[in-house]
């Protein structure tokens, strides 16, 4: 052997090396977000179907593998706390600095965000259907008659509701009717979707026009995800009503205890939110304020 001249081993190694980091960098450069999302939130689908994959052509130890193909964790005591501070910081890089209709990268990007740190699977598009926009500036909206008869004098369950008596009842029924059918059928369930609904405009939604049947029941009390971007806050309500009128200037509306909550309201402090499908068909989130951790 010539001095100075690397073994053939180890130039075999460094020739190896070399190839898997660039196979690894392109991996990520080009399925960056989908990586991130299952790394940060199903790391087991990755060791299974990936090592599964690379098991086929590289007889090498599953751990190995799996820890090749992940990228370097940081450190828990590095990582950002998914405060309600990272949130706003997190959500304020991500969104257009106008209110605007999200770009397909920026919906996926804040979904990412929304599902990190509340832990729910919030999402754009739900069995292919998706509203006319998912960042908008949201308007106040009055109570629902929840059932023939309801009235300001009814619709209170104790003296601390009250004080969203101001707000008032709305002329009409929302657009899918009443919530229950009578006084004695109303339930938790019932008294919870007209408390935390909004009113987004199905009407603007892609393929209404064509598809406006089958449309209007997909939307019918479907769980949605809204967040202040500027505060964090965030409740999980309902679509249980359509509106308002493009004329407003309003993308959607929110209840009294909606608006309250997310500290929106008409006037001086108007302002955009964020409003994402909950992929919930089991029924297992409960409707309210959400926090993160």
């Amino acid at each position: 052997m010539t001095t100075g001249q690397k073994p053939h081993f180890q130039r075999l190694k460094n020739i190896w090396i070399k190839r898997h980091q660039k196979i690894r960098k392109d991996l990520w450069k080009k399925h960056k977000q989908s990586l991130q999302w299952m790394r940060d939130n199903t790391k087991q689908l990755v060791v299974g179907s990936a090592t599964g994959l690379l098991m086929l052509t590289h007889p090498a130890n599953a751990t190995t593998i799996t820890q090749s193909l992940l990228p370097p964790t940081t450190p828990a005591e590095e990582r950002p706390a998914h405060t309600k501070d990272e949130l706003i910081r997190q959500l304020t890089s991500a969104l257009p600095g106008i209110v605007q209709s999200l770009s397909d990268d920026q919906e996926k990007q804040i979904g990412h965000i929304l599902t990190t740190f509340f832990h729910v699977p919030a999402s754009t598009t739900i069995e292919g259907k998706k509203l006319n926009q998912n960042y908008g500036i949201i308007g106040a909206e009055q109570h629902l008659v929840r059932y023939p008869g309801d009235s300001m004098y009814t619709h209170f369950e104790n003296d601390e509701e009250k004080k969203y008596w101001s707000s008032g009842m709305a002329p009409g029924r929302g657009a899918w009717g009443y919530f229950a059918n009578s006084r004695s059928e109303l339930t938790q369930q019932d008294i919870l979707r007209e408390k935390y609904y909004i009113a987004v405009q199905t009407f603007l939604s892609p393929g209404w026009n064509k598809n406006s049947n089958n449309l209007y029941h997909f939307f019918k009390f479907r769980k949605m995800l809204v967040v202040n971007p500027e505060n964090g806050n965030a409740v999980i309500v309902v679509i249980g009503d359509a509106g308002p009128a493009q004329n407003t200037g309003k993308h959607l509306g929110g209840s009294p205890e909606v608006m309250t909550y997310l500290e929106r309201q008409d006037g001086g402090s108007k302002g955009p939110v964020l409003y994402y499908f909950i992929d919930d068909p089991h029924d297992t989130i409960p409707l309210g304020p959400i926090y993160t951790e």
